[in-house]
């Protein structure tokens, strides 16, 4: 773990095992929760702070950045204070911050409040991981990573829900003041439960230099993509310069971690194939998964008429079905090749996006919400195998180290997928929308035809140029979406080549115990 146990207290059983369960269960759903359940709320959000919906995604952005940051972090801190004492602390913090971010009345107060939020929500991923662990009996910790996949996917379910519902029925503040009773329970239940199993501590020097150059490298690679599309991308100088600083940033602390005595992030790890790989497909995978998770919301609020509610709704059978398989699938990766279990997650997302990159203007709910439900089962079958796998070359004093830099990666990759998302999205709608225009003409007998049955309707010419105007934007929208999905299914393909790069867990394990 983040520190060395003394004497490592014996696992909880019965009662004692499912409530801290249930506790750090509620500490890992309140952060994923924050993730996307703001979502479908962006829209609103915008017009009520007064921004557009690009700037309206920065509130997810700002939250992944910072959330990001923080996460190497939090082998240094865990070290430093202790793994349980930290979990409590980030608990409440994070409570704190989600209350501000409710009462936040202009969007740089909020902006600024999604980011201490991240931050402070940074090491409770890595560490519920760690402790729950810690805390459960050897042959169980398959089933204790399933369970706390299963967390992880039921987030992405339930936020769509919850935030399209709130933000409709009351106010979008109280997408944020969900988590004050959830955060508050998990951290006095944990306390009470783990005080008295309390990692050692030491006072380690901490990595200045590091952490500075992370946060500006990744800071301006965000604010590059963050902007890239209204700046007009390197016709900007601002751009040009964010992206030079980026790539500067990035490669001095690749340099410096890898020769500093005490880095703020462990890259030595990557020196181990299952990781590398493991790290690498989640990182891309998450990219590709979440883009599509920010654009479907926002196409069928802007395009399809939807509510917040039931954008919600469709967007939530994503991950429905991943409740019920989570458990499941973490008891397999005990039994089974997880690079098996990986692959069928794979060919789930592969197939689901190219029949997603058919769809048409025209699509009921009922096609556009039941072709989703089987992904719940690829997004199981793909996060809990591939924390498996990260872990299986890793000892146990490596094990929060390890997880922190896995899900530093997802969550950089969360943010990249929202921006790069965004960005593909809106170049692939003014490609779409310039085609379909040049094809318009006063000479072209079927536009001739649409204009005289929109004057026959009783609109005047102009009012049915808008309209026609408007039947274009809505129909280049659409297939700017399906090229989101077709590229998705292709790079869900190429994922299931390169976890076959890795060796099987349990022949790694048993080299690592070896060891």
């Amino acid at each position: 773990m983040a520190g060395e146990r003394g004497s490592q207290p014996a696992p909880f059983e019965g009662a004692a095992l499912a409530l801290i369960t249930v506790s750090l269960a509620l500490a890992v759903f309140m952060n994923v929760l924050d993730t996307s359940i703001a979502n479908v709320s962006v829209p609103t959000i915008a017009g009520d702070l007064a921004v557009s919906a690009d700037q309206g995604t920065w509130i997810i952005t700002s939250f992944a950045v910072s959330n990001a940051i923080a996460v190497p972090l939090t082998g240094w801190l865990a070290r430093r204070f202790g793994e349980v004492r930290l979990f409590v602390v980030c608990t409440l913090l994070f409570t704190l911050t989600s209350w501000l971010c409710g009462l936040s009345f202009t969007f740089p107060m909020l902006l600024l409040m999604r980011t201490a939020q991240g931050a402070v929500a940074g090491p409770m991923i890595p560490l519920s991981q760690s402790l729950l662990l810690a805390n459960y009996p050897s042959e169980k910790r398959g089933l204790a990573n399933g369970i706390w996949g299963m967390t992880a996917v039921v987030g992405p379910v339930a936020g769509p829900i919850l935030g399209g519902w709130i933000t409709d029925n009351m106010s979008w503040s109280w997408i944020f003041y969900i988590n004050i009773p959830v955060g508050i329970a998990a951290a006095l239940i944990t306390w009470m439960m783990l005080k008295d199993r309390e990692t050692e501590t030491a006072r380690l020097p901490i990595d200045v230099i590091g952490l500075s150059l992370l946060i500006v490298g990744v800071s301006c690679l965000q604010i590059m993509l963050d902007k890239g599309n209204d700046a007009g991308w390197f016709q900007s100088e601002f751009i040009i310069v964010m992206t030079i600083l980026a790539v500067i940033a990035f490669a001095f602390f690749i340099v410096w971690e890898l020769t500093d005595d005490n880095p703020v992030v462990d890259l030595s790890l990557f020196g181990l194939r299952n990781f590398t790989i493991a790290t690498t497909v989640v990182t891309v995978g998450f990219m590709v998964y979440f883009g599509g998770v920010v654009v479907f919301p926002l196409w069928l609020q802007t395009q399809m008429g939807y509510t917040a509610t039931w954008a919600g709704i469709a967007t939530s059978s994503l991950g429905m079905a991943g409740i019920i398989a989570s458990p499941v699938v973490g008891r397999l990766t005990d039994k089974i090749d997880v690079r098996i279990i990986v692959t069928v997650g794979m060919l789930i997302f592969s197939t689901i996006s190219f029949y997603n990159a058919g769809m048409s203007t025209q699509a009921s709910f009922s096609e556009l919400f039941l072709p989703r439900l089987p992904w719940g089962i690829g997004l199981a079958c793909f996060f809990i195998p591939l924390i498996t796998l990260s872990l299986s070359e890793i000892p146990p004093s490596r094990v929060a180290s390890a997880s922190g830099l896995f899900n530093f990666m997802r969550l950089i990759a969360l943010a990249l997928g929202t921006s790069l998302s965004q960005m593909v999205w809106d170049n692939r709608e003014s490609l779409h929308d310039h085609r379909l225009s040049a094809g318009l003409s006063m000479l072209d007998p079927v536009t001739r035809q649409a204009l005289a049955q929109a004057e026959a309707a009783g609109l005047s010419r102009l009012e049915a140029l808008k309209s026609l105007s408007q039947t274009i934007t809505r129909q280049a929208y659409m297939l700017a979406t399906n090229d989101i999905f077709w590229l998705s299914g292709w790079l869900f393909l190429g994922l299931i080549v390169l976890v076959w790069f890795s060796r099987s867990s349990a022949a790694a394990r048993a080299d690592a115990e070896a060891r």
